[in-house]
């Protein structure tokens, strides 16, 4: 087997790499990106005969065609704005593919894989994606869905590489359509900073007050728990609280729409020369606290008895204590790893259907749950009977 790993030589893209290295069956694994001094410098880090270098520019759609076809599978780890192009090349190139961010961008390419007899997977890393197979593993044990609230906490740099400051920029842009709540069956569209919620998360996390975001998990679930007559989903997220105090800050004082000023007579817009600022500064570069926590809520109908299913997960702490889970890695594992592990079920064809096809219709959640343990990534769950008195206070007031 054969694997394009498309932006590999990235902060998440390498994580996925090492992950297939250590733990993969692929004969090859080709490290595709458009930076070849670092591409080249992780290849001889590996230093395995099965990894190799490409470089590769997805804006040039012909020669990226080229350069993927003959390979089984394209782990896609390019930012959310490239995935429309990264996915059209996949498509051509007769390929199965993965991505980490699920936008929706990959939709329009369905019937070229299918064409193709492959699949393409938007958005499987450990958010979306691990949450889905949460969600979807408690669900499997309920006879009716009421609510499904699906939140993480993202403990990481606010600015560690370009692509999170495009997330974090995009998630909170105030007129982005995508960010919806799934309610009695319609998609309603929130505010950034809608809806706050407390959530508490395994130590050392702790307590934490989270907000809808735009993730494709609304969607995939409300498609995938239909037939259990779900009636509310809900996605939260969060990062570490300064990060989350600057970006009110700006939503507050209207930076996040971008607005262009004149400066010397030149037009910037804000967003951008703040983005930069973070990347080139310690504070947009480090954090207190690294790794990720994800938290999931099903709340449904078993054998008529109302059941409240709590699953959370747990890693390898960053404090140095692990070997391989240092500081930042704490987070970019979680992130890279699940990717890896889908990528190869996907390439060993244990995905049956075809086309542009969400993380619920594609994996088994136990499966996945496995795997992840062997990689000392642990999935928890809670279950207990539940009545409309234990719930706490829906919403914070802030």
């Amino acid at each position: 087997m054969k694997v394009f790993c498309l932006g590999g030589a990235g902060r998440i893209g390498r994580e996925a790499v090492l992950d297939l290295v250590e733990y993969s069956d692929f004969d090859v694994i080709s490290i595709g990106d458009f930076n070849e001094e670092i591409g080249l410098e992780l290849v001889k880090e590996i230093d395995d005969p099965r990894v190799n270098f490409v470089k590769v520019n997805v804006f040039n759609h012909e020669e990226t065609v080229e350069q993927m076809k003959g390979y089984d599978i394209v782990m896609d780890g390019t930012t959310i704005t490239l995935n429309g192009l990264s996915t059209a090349c996949i498509a051509e190139a007769g390929c199965h593919g993965i991505n980490l961010n699920g936008f929706g961008a990959e939709d329009e390419f369905s019937d070229i894989f299918k064409k193709n007899n492959k699949t393409a997977v938007p958005g499987f890393g450990m958010t979306p994606g691990v949450t889905q197979m949460m969600a979807l593993h408690a669900a499997n044990q309920l006879d009716e869905v009421e609510t499904v609230r699906v939140s993480h906490g993202s403990f990481r740099p606010i600015a560690f590489s370009k692509s999170i400051t495009e997330t974090t920029t995009y998630e909170y842009d105030p007129d982005l359509p995508g960010r919806i709540v799934y309610e009695k069956g319609q998609f309603v569209q929130v505010p950034p900073f809608a809806r706050p919620r407390k959530i508490r998360l395994p130590e050392p996390y702790g307590e934490t007050v989270q907000y809808i975001i735009p993730h494709s998990e609304t969607r995939t679930l409300a498609k995938a728990l239909s037939n259990k007559g779900v009636q509310l989903i809900e996605v939260r997220g969060t990062w570490p609280k300064k990060n989350m105090q600057l970006v009110r800050a700006l939503y507050d004082y209207g930076i996040m729409r971008n607005p262009k000023v004149l400066i010397n007579e030149k037009e910037v817009g804000v967003m951008d020369v703040i983005g930069e600022y973070l990347l080139q500064s310690k504070e947009g570069q480090e954090t207190e606290l690294y790794g990720y926590s994800l938290h999931i809520e099903v709340i449904g109908k078993k054998d008529g008895i109302k059941k409240r299913h709590v699953l959370y997960h747990t890693h390898p702490s960053s404090d140095g204590s692990v070997k391989g889970w240092e500081n930042l890695r704490a987070y970019t594992r979680n992130v890279g790893i699940p990717m890896a592990i889908a990528t190869e079920i996907l390439a060993k064809g244990l995905v049956e259907k075809t086309g542009v096809v969400i993380p619920e219709e594609a994996f088994e959640p136990t499966m996945i749950f496995e795997e992840l343990k062997k990689r000392g990534i642990h999935i928890h769950e809670e279950v207990e009977d539940f009545d409309e008195s234990m719930e706490e206070e829906i919403y914070v007031r802030i």
